[in-house]
């Protein structure tokens, strides 16, 4: 599946936008497509940026700790500020350069009740398009909404299994509620590394996670191994943070595998897009392996040599070994940073993926 850009999907966004001004316009002023347009951008752009946390991020964060019937009620009141501020400054740019003509600049800068009920409808359809594609994956939502998966099909993809170490001890020191608060806070750390690289998050299994990519996209710039070491780093980078919260800094096991799967949706009333085969199979059996190794990421050497190593990294050959549930032994090796390791020239000297 072709990659979506974040520019290319803020341009649809504004489009959308755009375009319900445009039909809003015509309906009731009829019809100035360039005006309307324009201030659907300047009152919807505002209020989509504060919802993908581009703008007053440590508002939204704030909200989001609320009861859902305050965060709600807040919630609505940071969208009248927003485009009340966005209508402002289109009227006022208008009036200025002679577009509009209203009674006086008052009626330029303040939003009239049936633009602000309308404004609100879009952007709240477009809020509720974007939170199910949040909440499926931006990979899962488009592969649904095409139904790519109706029929299986068999293709090649990278997998991340990364668990939570001593998680059992902590929910017995702590309880469960605050267990799981942790492992909330620290899925929501996945979620911007995983963004940033093109990855998706397909599921969370106890106090484990699984992300993937297309085998090609997630090799490519070595976008699978700098989305792991840039979870590890945020969470080292935010510690006193967690120390103070939970009192301790959460540490981390993951493991990297690639290889051929099936994919497929399945389920009737639930639909999920899953997946069969013996790659995602030894990715996990990869990550029990980090224990007994004592390693904190391990990959496959396989996997290893079709990815260009970030220079921050180094990779130690740990030879081959047996994995539970799996016919034949596999070669691993380690990635650490690459101040604590020596490099092995052997497996550091991989080729680009295919662009």
């Amino acid at each position: 599946m072709r990659e979506i850009s974040p520019v290319q999907n803020w341009l649809l966004i504004a489009i959308v936008l755009a375009a319900s001004g445009i039909l809003y316009d015509m309906r009731f002023y009829g019809g100035h497509p360039f005006v309307g347009a324009t201030f659907a951008l300047f009152i919807g752009m505002p209020i989509i940026a504060f919802e993908r946390k581009v703008i007053l991020r440590r508002l939204y964060r704030r909200m989001q700790t609320l009861p859902t019937l305050i965060f709600f009620i807040a919630e609505i009141f940071v969208y009248e500020i927003l485009m009340s501020a966005g209508f402002a400054v289109a009227g006022l740019s208008f009036w200025w350069l002679g577009a509009i003509q209203p009674a006086s600049w008052v009626d330029a800068v303040i939003l009239p009740f049936d633009t602000f009920l309308y404004a609100l409808a879009v952007c709240a359809l477009i809020i509720f398009v974007l939170r199910i594609r949040e909440l499926l994956g931006r990979d899962i939502f488009m592969s649904m909404l095409l139904s790519r998966y109706r029929k299986p099909i068999s293709e090649e993809r990278v997998f991340l299994f990364i668990d939570l170490v001593d998680s059992t001890a902590f929910a017995e020191k702590h309880g469960d509620l605050k267990a799981q608060q942790m492992l909330s806070s620290l899925f929501a750390a996945f979620a911007e590394p995983v963004r940033r690289y093109k990855g998706t998050i397909d599921d969370y299994i106890g106090d484990a996670a699984i992300i993937s990519w297309p085998l090609e996209r997630g090799v490519k710039f070595g976008r699978c191994v700098n989305c792991i070491f840039d979870i590890i780093g945020e969470i080292e980078a935010d510690a006193e943070s967690w120390l103070k919260e939970y009192g301790q800094v959460p540490r981390l096991r993951a493991a990297l595998h690639g290889g051929n799967i099936i994919t497929a949706e399945i389920g009737v009333d639930h639909h999920k897009i899953t997946y069969f085969g013996d790659t995602i199979n030894t990715a996990s059996r990869l990550e029990s392996l980090c224990k007994t190794l004592n390693r904190s990421v391990l990959v496959s050497a396989d996997l290893a040599k079709r990815i260009r190593m970030p220079e921050s990294i180094s990779v130690e050959d740990l030879g081959s070994h047996a994995v539970k549930g799996r016919g034949q032994s596999l070669d691993v090796v380690a990635l650490v940073k690459a101040d604590n390791r020596t490099v092995s020239p052997k497996l550091n000297t991989g080729v680009n993926s295919p662009a």
